[in-house]
Formats: C-alpha cells, structure tokens, sequence
C-alpha cells in the first residue's frame, strides 16, 4: 500500500510535503489553507492510470475546490473539467484555453447567460437535466447558430449511503432526468438540427466509499445506451460523474486500491459500448491534499465544557457545522503525549461554529498552531465573510517551496462592491 500522505512530523514539527507549517503560518498568517501539489498530482495519476486501458477524460469537479493554481496545474497533467456555473466556467478559461474542448457543463439550473458563455467557448458536453433545459439548449444554440453537443444526466435511482446533502441519485432528489423516460426526451433532442445527443451522463452522490453503487449506476447507463443506439442515436460519451469517497477518520486509507476498485466496477459495466468515458473526480483529488492551519487564541472552561478558541471559524470551513463532518485536528508541534476532551470552536458569534465536539485530542496552548486535516475540498469555496471575516489565503508546497496562490481578503476589498 501507498502510504504517502502530505501532512507527516519531521523533527516534532508538522510539515506539508516537508516544509513545517509553522514557518508558513509565520510567513502568511493565520487561518490559512495549504494544499500539497505532489498530491494532487499523484491522486490524479492514480485515475489516469487504472483507466489507461480504455479510451477516457478526467474531467475535474472544479466545484470541489476552484484555485485557479489547481485548475492550471490540473490543465497541464491533461485534465478536463466537470463544471456548474458560469463563474466556474470563467475559472478554466484563465486557467487554460485549451481546456476549455474537455470541459462538461453540469448543473441542475443553467441561466441563459451560462448556456450562452459555454456555446461561445465551445465546451465538450452540455449535460441536460431537464426537459425544459433541453428545450432552451436548442433555443439558445439555434440563437447562436451553433449546434450543442448534449448529454441527459439520467437518475438511475440507485441508493449510495452517503450524507442525505449529498446523496443525489434517488427519484425523490432534484437532479437529473428520470431514467424511465430519458428515451423518449433523447427522441425528442434528437430531432432539433441544433441538438447532438452524444452523450449519457450519471450521478449517483459524493463521498461514497462502496463502488457497489457506482457499478449499478454505469449497469444501468450501460442498458440505456444500447437502447438509444437501437433508436438510430450515436452515443459517443459516458459521463460516469464523480463521487468516489475519502477517509476522514483513519489514515491508513489505501487511494490506490480504491481508484482501482473504483475503475474495474465502472469498465466491467461499460465493457463493449465503445464510448469515452468521462470522469469527475473531486474531493478524490484534493481533499487529502489540503489542511486549514489556524492558532488557538484561548483555553476556557465553562462547568465541566473546556474550550479550544482558535482564530479560523465557520466561515473558513463550515463543513463540521453544516454536514457534522470530521476533520481531523493535530498539533504543529509535537508536545506531551498528554490529552484532553475539549471542543474546538471559532470565533463567529454562532453556537455553530465549531470544529469539533467532546473531541480527545493532544493538549494545546494559547499560542500553538494547529492543523485541520483533509481539508482540501468544500473548504475555501464554501467560506463566507460572515462576520465581515476575512477569507484565508492559500498556499501552495511544490518541490519543496511555499508559494502563495490567494492572498488573504481585506476588509477594503469586503466591502468595495457596497454603496450607501
């Protein structure tokens, strides 16, 4: 097993790729994300390489984490991008041009300005989620004179246990047209000039750690396929989607043998359609590769409660209030092996804000560093200014240097888009 991970001690200190986090925090500041490059890259690696036996695009889910460094890092190791907005789309384009032919536009809700942005740049598939969707797609291609290369994302209405927020392939979710009748709507596409059915897109959730799911769901696009090529309609592209889990709690988790599980569940149920595949892995990518480095402010107790305050908060990383998520939580220095049950909390005036609670950790100081782990994904892009906090910055560890990629947000900048 691979046992790399991008957060080790080296001489009591807490490192990224073997730079210590504290000369970052000195450097840039606290709370700050610092995302490890050499992971991201090799999580990616892991996908193009048990998928190499077949013909296939791995399409980035940018909405996991959109630093326009991981975008452009991503772009040159050959990637595409699975995206869900117009501003996600805008993202790739500074990123890479040349991206923008392997980008699938995903989303349940696409304005026209979007629709329109994405027939300009002449994105790779547009996946439909809707009749009505469908319908505007070859209104506004037709308004454009240029014909749109579509996708239904179909429902296969295949349970994966995963967080209900998250869950997305069951009939009674918002996403994705039912499967039962996607046939006759792909007859309908296909009778617009502006329209090019070529594609079947499927997803099932995130964080899903089983690939008994992920099988069922390609089995079942699988079936369909063939249906619609009966139908005379040339189905070039299977969107699989993303959802591949990660392991919050315990790191002895093996990335390897998962993508390779992963990979021979999708391939077996897709064998002979002769289609590309497409894949969008997200949180896969990045999530183990980043970490919300923050310093305790203070030590209370309150009755028998005691309190860790450190200076990040929930607008920095709302994933344990918003999903009850775990986030491992480690010193940067390595201290007494003495520990203690404390919550973890931030400075939002929110009963919320928390990172943890009734958590057995290291015993930390006033003054001390400490480490969020796998928060590479759904952190910075869900932070808010909530509180008129600032947004943290993010630093990047390549070949063995820290570089900044986003500078911390001012106040100035906060509030430059109000008048009075």
């Amino acid at each position: 097993m691979n046992d790399f991970r991008p957060f080790q001690y080296r001489a009591r200190r807490l490192s990224c790729d073997g730079v210590d986090l504290t000369k970052i925090a000195d450097q840039f500041g606290t709370p700050a994300y610092v995302y490890s490059a050499e992971q991201i890259r090799y999580r990616f690696g892991l996908y193009q390489k048990n998928f190499a036996s077949v013909p296939h695009t791995i399409c980035y889910a940018v909405k996991a984490n959109s630093s326009l460094a991981i975008l452009r890092m991503l772009a040159a190791e050959g990637a595409g991008f699975d995206i869900v907005s117009g501003g996600e789309l805008e993202r790739v384009q500074r990123a890479s041009k040349a991206a923008v032919k392997r980008v699938v536009f995903s989303g349940v809700g696409k304005q026209v300005w979007e629709i329109d942005a994405g027939l300009r740049a002449g994105v790779l598939l547009f996946n439909a989620e809707s009749e009505a969707e469908v319908e505007l797609l070859a209104e506004r291609a037709a308004a454009a004179r240029k014909a749109a290369n579509i996708a239904l994302r179909v429902n296969p209405d295949v349970f994966a246990e995963t967080h209900p927020y998250i869950s997305t392939g069951l009939r009674e979710h918002k996403f994705g047209i039912d499967i039962r009748v996607a046939r006759r709507v792909y007859k309908a596409a296909a009778k617009s000039k502006w329209l090019h059915p070529v594609g079947v897109s499927v997803h099932i959730g995130s964080q899903i750690r089983s690939v008994d799911p992920f099988g069922a769901a390609a089995a079942r696009v699988a079936s369909l396929v063939k249906q619609l090529r009966k139908d005379g309609i040339d189905i070039r592209y299977v969107d699989c989607g993303g959802g591949l889990g990660v392991e919050y709690h315990q790191h002895n988790f093996d990335p390897a043998a998962a993508v390779r599980d992963y990979a021979n569940a999708v391939m077996k149920a897709t064998a002979g359609l002769d289609v590309r595949l497409l894949l969008e892995p997200g949180r896969f990518i990045v999530g183990q590769a980043g970490a919300l480095l923050t310093r305790v402010l203070y030590v209370k107790k309150n009755g028998k409660k005691k309190f860790v305050i450190v200076d990040g908060g929930m607008n920095d990383l709302i994933r344990p209030s918003l999903y009850h998520a775990h986030h491992e939580i480690v010193p940067v220095r390595q201290g007494t092996k003495k520990t203690e049950t404390v919550d973890v909390v931030g400075p939002v005036c929110e009963s919320g804000d928390f990172f943890a609670r009734d958590r057995t950790m290291a015993a930390v100081a006033p003054g001390e560093l400490v480490a969020l782990l796998d928060a590479g994904a759904y952190g910075t892009v869900l932070s808010s200014n909530y509180n008129t906090r600032s947004r943290p910055p993010e630093v990047m560890v390549d070949g063995g240097k820290a570089r900044l990629v986003r500078r911390r947000e001012t106040i100035r900048e906060m509030l430059a888009g109000e008048s009075f």
